[in-house]
């Protein structure tokens, strides 16, 4: 996996497939290439090992020209990271395809087609080149041939196919792995995001599970998994090309943290009235579904992970419901106990992590009860499958490591805390008291960012450092996992997260002058525990870097650099403690030189187990 682009058209279509590819970069990748199918109906491939600059110097050598072609960014799954292993893969001259997902049987297929055609890569992509080309020789039609293929193949797929047999045609097909139709005029596009695509179009088609599409540039042609005819709809994207641009901004991580203020705003806009959460904003079905609910069970990875950590904080102490929060990728390997009246809830930024959709299509069949995805891509497979939707509204977010989306997940699930807390005896002055808390966000995020040019200063005693601390109490200690895993994320240096109270019991002993240690306090009850925690790094010669609210006082100990943080109600402390840890992360990663949006081995949209 991970970007798919390709396009059938009059013109040619080399530098709307670079450009597309380009545009996924975000997405994370170690290769790059390209296939077109020239005038003569023959297959042009080129492939590169590392960015797509590496491509375009190599087109500049080289140039392909033609009218039909398909492109591909990897992120390597099955097989190292080199040229050999980079897509597209092609059999024989006669067919050519880029792939997203993984292939299940894939060494079973490996075993047939060992006698009848050679292999020249370590992928699970080359048995489906390999089953697509038997099918050809045997005179099937292209699409014929992918639907043959789609029918051995076990497993999560996007695919995008060219042929010399039939070279005015592109095939595309999916199953459990995004795939969109760009709609031109006179020519037509597919894309493994419709950010890909929207230099040339914005009408695209989703395709859903089981879906080939047959491409020709006067129109498309889409078969379901039945292989009957089925029509889906043309939507128009509003995102816009400046959206996903970085503007004055030296990384898009930099420009999305910056984008906080906004974004949550726009995650609020609409969904408040009088005082009060409009619950009709969760879906037509919400109020049916919200009386029901006894039990909240969250699913989702990552900073996602973390934001379903804070939020069961709340929905137990705000809402008075019981919360269960797993990692979606266990959830499926254990045998979870069945809670009757459960809401599950799926978060994710994309909409297309793998894990988090299987966990869902377990906890469907195990009869857990209704669905609600917290997400920020409305076009989504997670969307498409859940009963109910709240959109987070934070816009393109391209940097790798998550700053916005994580922020407006917080938002969004504080307003699904007021919802249920109506119907578990939550007052209503609570929810009027934290709906102003809310809608002061903006503003108080703001003031955070001012703190930018202190945290770049901080950030230089991280500049020689290999490891680090972070601590937090309640709902900071999630705060704190977020703060780590966007440090190890971007700048490699080795980061955990403990509760505080925890140091005692193991971390306690990495603790000398070469161990900076961070800690988040907001003025809250559990501000005095926290205390003796920092004290206790103190006296063992512990550089303690603190995040405090600004009546804190640290004393005159030369090892406590403490970072003032405007008084914020508890409701909505973490929200705004993420803020200097996300400009922290980012700073550090910046004197160390690291790829902050695209850092090693790491991918956007994780859309493979």
């Amino acid at each position: 996996m991970c970007g798919i682009v390709g396009a059938i058209a009059q013109r040619d279509v080399t530098e709307i497939l670079l450009e597309g590819i380009r545009r996924l970069e975000y997405r994370g990748y170690d290769s790059a290439g390209m296939v077109v199918v020239t005038r003569d109906s023959q297959l042009a491939r080129l492939r590169s090992l590392g960015k797509v600059g590496e491509l375009e110097k190599l087109l500049a050598q080289q140039p392909l020209n033609g009218s039909n072609g398909v492109a591909h960014t990897r992120w390597a799954t099955h097989g190292r990271p080199s040229r050999k292993n980079a897509h597209p893969h092609m059999c024989r001259s006669l067919v050519a395809l880029v792939h997203n997902g993984t292939i299940e049987n894939h060494q079973a297929l490996r075993r047939q087609q060992q006698q009848d055609f050679e292999f020249t890569s370590e992928t699970d992509t080359e048995v489906i080149v390999h089953q697509v080309c038997g099918y050809l020789e045997q005179g099937k039609s292209l699409l014929e041939a992918v639907q043959a293929t789609t029918r051995d193949i076990t497993g999560a797929y996007a695919l995008g196919v060219v042929s010399k047999t039939d070279p005015d045609v592109l095939v595309a097909a999916c199953h459990g792995s995004p795939l969109v139709i760009g709609v031109g005029v006179g020519e037509y596009f597919i894309a493994s995001d419709i950010a890909a695509l929207i230099p040339v179009t914005q009408q695209y088609i989703v395709l859903e599970d089981g879906d080939v599409a047959e491409l020709r540039r006067d129109g498309v042609r889409i078969l379901d998994s039945s292989g009957q005819p089925a029509e889906r709809q043309t939507r128009v994207s509003k995102l816009k090309t400046d959206s996903i641009e970085r503007g004055e901004f030296r990384h898009y991580m930099l420009k999305e943290i910056y984008e906080q203020p906004q974004a949550i705003s726009d995650t609020l806009e609409g969904r408040i009235a009088n005082g009060r959460v409009i619950e009709e904003s969760f879906g037509v079905d919400a109020k049916q579904i919200f009386d029901q609910v006894e039990n909240i069970q969250i699913l989702a990875c990552g900073t996602s992970f973390h934001a379903g950590l804070i939020a069961r904080y709340w929905l137990e102490a705000i809402a008075g419901i019981r919360c269960n929060v797993e990692v979606a990728s266990e959830f499926r390997y254990r045998r979870p106990v069945v809670v009757n009246n459960s809401l599950v809830i799926t978060i994710s930024q994309s909409g297309e992590t793998s894990d988090t959709l299987a966990a869902l299509n377990e906890a469907r069949r195990l009869g857990f009860g209704s669905s609600l995805t917290i997400c920020n891509v409305p076009e989504s497979s997670l969307v498409r499958a859940s009963d109910l939707v709240l959109m987070t509204r934070a816009g393109p977010e391209i940097g790798v490591a998550s700053t916005k989306a994580f922020t407006t997940q917080l938002v969004a699930l504080m307003l699904l805390v007021l919802v249920i807390g109506r119907r578990h005896g939550m007052a209503e002055e609570t929810e009027r008291h934290i709906v102003q808390q809310l809608l002061s966000l903006p503003r108080l995020v703001e003031s955070v960012l001012k703190l930018d040019t202190a945290i770049q200063a901080l950030s230089e005693d991280f500049n020689d450092k290999h490891h680090a601390l972070f601590l937090g109490r309640g709902a900071q200690y999630p705060v704190a996992m977020e703060g780590a895993l966007k440090l190890k994320e971007i700048s490699y240096i080795h980061a955990e997260a403990y509760p505080a109270g925890e140091l005692k019991h193991g971390p306690l002993a990495l603790v000398d002058e070469n161990m900076p240690v961070v800690a988040v306090a907001p003025n809250n009850e559990l501000l005095e525990k926290l205390t003796t925690n920092i004290h206790e790094v103190s006296a063992r010669g512990g550089r303690l870097y603190l995040f405090a609210d600004e009546s804190m006082q640290t004393g005159s100990d030369k090892d406590i650099k403490m970072t003032p943080i405007p008084a914020v109600d508890d409701c909505v402390a973490p929200v705004v403690y993420t803020i200097p840890l996300q400009l922290l992360s980012y700073h550090v990663a910046r004197l160390k030189g690291t790829d902050i949006d695209q850092p090693r081995n790491l991918a956007k949209s994780v859309t493979v187990e």
